[in-house]
């Protein structure tokens, strides 16, 4: 058997020993000490070799672990500027209204949470005191992803400074009647406050290391120095369970982000129990940062633990921490001084020791309530560290106690995320453990009631202050309107109306080609922000390349491999393209920060994100969702699109699918164009809506998404005609009927109306010449450019009805008067179509692809979807049929014609 305690090989082994004598003189010394001192010392002074190591620039690996211990030992902590008994009363007011509000929304059954903002209290306070800037100095000011769950506390400083009032208050989480709060920060529902949506737990992480690279990029461009900008976000040690929270530290620390600040709140508990009840989350999360190359400050233990540690002279107090459980953490904070006597200093004869020099008020004090992110001093401590750091990302691992101040019923219960409020009498105490001056007799038949020291008060004067000084409120959200971006040259938009003649274009190398021209535009082309995971290559994007740049604050160190090559790989520390390798989740992270700079920054920029249509919404729709929340403007564009037209890829890659998803954003603009032209119209229509002249009461907070295939096709010019701009961006214009395509049908000659979208277009095409050649009908062909915005159209008009207003759908108006039945066609699901169903007064069919996606060539998934032209004819004749129009016996015949 191999001996376990022998030194195995390892990578050093390959490395030549020049002086072997030597080496073995520094291992004989280490075997000395852990005879001699025992194994605990050995790795003593290991680390601290290795902490020199690193310090003095040798290249060694990284420590991953620290001990459990503060980074900044209270030797070295900076003086805490400012009035610390100040702003102690005011984080006393902000915890007392915080609570006050979501106990007294309980009455009406909506909820909040109390505990997160009770354990965060001083990591808010310290920063708005100490380092947020605001938005109404210099720049930008800082960018603050506030954690979703401490709304209340952030709502009650807010409250103390003026911005809201007890009204706003009392209609925390009730917004129907206008003057409500959101329950969580929400630019769409409070666009004066909140810049950024963080509940939906992971993205804030993501969003706030794509927002600094953001800031990163604005600055190396030259659109804006907002250098001085800093991102702070303030998650919780739950939240990094999410894959989301973590997506991104590689990229944080490979570019240097050291305008970025994440403040984990580390109370060890999440919502059902402990956070890693068996292990400890500080250290796991400590690990993780280290390794991926960020700065790490732990602030865990509060000044009452200076005493405990200067008797630590044999290690066994830090040894005895780093071995502890977060679990068994947590229960010392609701147990007595003997039960931790005997279960925290009893494991260790040398602790055994160490207690007896500790009262029981000592030891309640330290286990109960003494925790590094609950004392200014601390924090302000890691604070100044993180901004002063340079070369990397900084992240705070903050030890708090969830409920901390709420009473013996809060403090690190298990279920106090589910707890919605305190009694009276738990009020009363927390009123006298917060020293606030309010009166038994101002709790009016149970209720609890606000406090405020008065709008003079020296409290309020100070906040006011500190604010000023730092360049007013936060957090806060610019909504003053910017000036419209001037509208790009027609010509650019133009040339796709005469088509493309005998060449076969796919719509995907048409939108291409026009963002090509358009970024070009001496006025606007500089606001384009073009992001691709990877793929700029299928696209036909490689072009770009060379003319643009790919972004890298690095620039290029390397002399590329195609470098003698027309369309070479060209970074650039000004590069305008976002090339994100593979990974949708950072792009669209991206694509979020380029469309709200607008409101951020104060810079309109036009992104557009280029995807595999099937790795856009399925896989990113909740960021999407959080686009739609932050009041986000761009183009989204679902590449190589469809169930069928890239089916060789097999059904993973098959998109039948994500129109419906996308009709579920109330933000999202859905289209599937057919045409090159119609790409060129919508696009131009979005410029205008998102970036120019808005039209009254139209709502410019909106994005586009287009589907655009990659199958060659050949682009028509656009029909001659009044309305068909209109009807492109409506969503439905009549293409052509069966007598505009030269099919002369007879004059008495069965009709049908065929509605397609996007490729489906010239299946409906096809069908039609079948139609009229053989079976003796007339189609007329209507390009559905958007199913959903025809449906919103409707629901609107429904609405207006209801209200007593006279208005018709525009699908009704467009299709009225129009003879036979409708059949739609598209490359996704039938529901898809189907949207628009009940407000067609022909009678309705629909064909789509639904189910999965299956590997073959495009004619034969067609078939087997039941899309293809003979399909078509086939349905639209089964129609006909039904309303006694053609004979019965023809469906028959033309299933058995065609081979279906």
């Amino acid at each position: 058997m191999t001996d376990p305690h022998a030194i195995q090989p390892s990578a050093l082994d390959q490395l030549p020993d020049r002086d072997p004598e030597e080496t073995a003189e520094w291992q004989a010394s280490l075997d000395a000490v852990a005879r001699e001192a025992g194994p605990h010392r050995a790795a003593y002074l290991m680390r601290r070799t290795l902490e020199r190591a690193e310090a003095g620039g040798i290249a060694l690996p990284k420590l991953l672990e620290t001990d459990y211990v503060n980074t900044i030992p209270t030797s070295a902590e900076p003086g805490l500027p400012g009035d610390p008994e100040m702003e102690a009363r005011i984080t006393a007011w902000n915890r007392w209204n915080a609570a006050a509000m979501v106990t007294r929304g309980s009455k009406h059954g909506v909820g909040g949470h109390i505990a997160t903002f009770a354990s965060a209290a001083w990591l808010y306070e310290t920063g708005f005191n100490h380092f947020f800037k605001g938005k109404e100095g210099d720049g930008s000011g800082d960018q603050l992803y506030i954690q979703g769950h401490a709304s209340p506390g952030i709502y009650a400083r807010a409250f103390l400074d003026g911005r809201l009032t007890e009204a706003h208050l009392d209609n925390f989480r009730q917004e129907a009647g206008g003057n409500g709060l959101p329950s969580y920060p929400h630019p769409r529902r409070l666009p004066w406050l909140w810049e950024f949506p963080t509940v939906s737990m992971g993205l804030g992480p993501l969003s706030a290391i794509y927002q600094a690279r953001f800031n990163h990029y604005l600055t190396n461009r030259g659109i804006k120095d907002v250098s001085a900008s800093h991102v702070w976000a303030f998650l919780g040690d739950g939240e990094m369970d999410e894959p989301e929270s973590t997506a991104a530290l590689a990229l944080a620390a490979r570019e240097e982000l050291d305008n970025l600040t994440f403040v984990i709140n580390c109370n060890l508990q999440r919502l059902d129990g402990p956070v890693r009840a068996n292990f400890k989350i500080v250290q796991e999360l400590e690990a993780q940062f280290r390794g991926a190359g960020w700065n790490v400050v732990k602030t865990l233990w509060g000044t009452a633990w200076d005493e405990l540690f200067a008797l630590d002279t044999t290690g066994a107090l830090v040894r005895r921490l780093r071995e502890v459980p977060d679990a068994q953490i947590q229960t010392y904070q609701t147990r007595d001084a003997a039960y931790i006597r005997q279960d925290f200093f009893g494991k260790d004869p040398a602790l055994a020791e160490m207690a007896k020099l500790l009262s029981d008020d000592k030891i309640l004090e330290c286990f109960h309530l003494s925790r590094g992110g609950h004392e200014a001093r601390k924090v302000y401590a890691a604070y100044k560290a993180a901004v002063e750091h340079k070369g990397a990302p900084t992240v705070i691992l903050a030890q708090t106690v969830k409920g901390h101040t709420l009473g013996e019923g809060f403090a690190s219960k298990n279920a106090n995320h589910q707890m919605k409020k305190l009694t009276v009498d738990e009020f009363k105490a927390m009123r006298d453990l917060l020293e606030l001056p309010i009166k038994d007799s101002d709790f009016v038949d149970g209720v609890v009631p606000y406090g405020h020291p008065g709008a003079d008060s020296p409290e309020v004067r100070y906040l006011q202050e500190r604010r000023a000084a730092l360049g007013g409120p936060a957090p806060a959200r610019r909504t003053h309107p910017l000036p419209a971006l001037p509208a790009p040259s027609e010509k650019a938009f133009a040339s796709f109306d005469k088509g493309s003649g005998s060449q076969n274009v796919a719509t995907t190398m048409a939108f291409v080609r026009l963002v090509k021209d358009l970024v070009r535009d001496k006025e606007t082309g500089k606001r384009w922000v073009p992001i691709v995971p990877d793929e700029a290559r299928t696209f036909g994007m490689e072009s770009l390349f060379p003319s643009l740049g790919i972004y890298s604050p690095k620039g290029q160190t390397y002399e590329p491999v195609d470098r003698d090559q027309l369309m070479y790989y060209k970074e650039a520390t000004n590069g305008q393209i976002l090339n994100e390798g593979i990974t949708e989740a950072g792009s669209m992270a991206d694509f979020i920060a380029a469309s709200t700079s607008y409101a951020t920054h104060g810079e309109a920029m036009i992104p557009f994100y280029i995807f595999y249509s099937m790795f856009g919404w399925q896989r990113t729709a909740d960021q999407m969702w959080q686009l739609g929340d932050q009041l986000g403007r761009g183009f989204l564009v679902g590449a190589t699109a469809g169930r069928t037209t890239l089916t060789g890829e097999g059904l993973q890659h098959a998109d039948g699918h994500s129109p419906v998803i996308a009709a579920t954003n109330p933000a999202a603009l859905t289209y599937d164009p057919a045409f090159a032209y119609e790409i060129a119209v919508i696009v131009r229509e979005g410029l205008r809506r998102m970036y120019g002249e808005a039209k009254p009461g139209e709502d410019q907070n909106v994005f586009y998404y287009l589907t655009v295939y990659n199958e060659p096709l050949p682009q028509p010019a656009k029909p001659q005609g009044l309305g068909i701009d209109e009807g492109i961006v409506k969503g439905l214009y009549r293409f052509n009927t069966a007598e505009s395509a030269g099919l002369s049908p007879a004059a008495n000659a069965p009709r049908i109306q065929l509605l397609g979208s996007g490729t489906a277009i010239h299946w409906a095409l096809k069908a039609q010449k079948l139609l009229a050649e053989e079976w003796g009908v007339a189609a007329d062909v209507w390009s559905a450019t958007s199913w959903t915005e025809l449906r919103r159209d409707a629901m609107e008009a429904d609405a207006a009805l209801l209200r007593g207003e006279e208005r018709v759908p525009y699908v009704r108006q467009a299709l009225q008067g129009v003879d036979g039945p409708v059949l739609a066609v598209s490359d996704y699901m039938r529901q898809v179509p189907d949207q628009i169903a009940q407000w067609v007064e022909q009678d309705w069919s629909s064909l789509g692809a639904d189910g999965f996606g299956l590997s073959d060539t495009r004619d034969a998934a067609r078939r087997h979807f039941g899309v293809d032209a003979e399909s078509i004819v086939v349905a639209a004749l089964a129609q006909l049929a039904r309303r006694g129009e053609v004979k019965a016996t023809a469906v028959k015949e033309a299933r058995e014609k065609y081979g279906l």
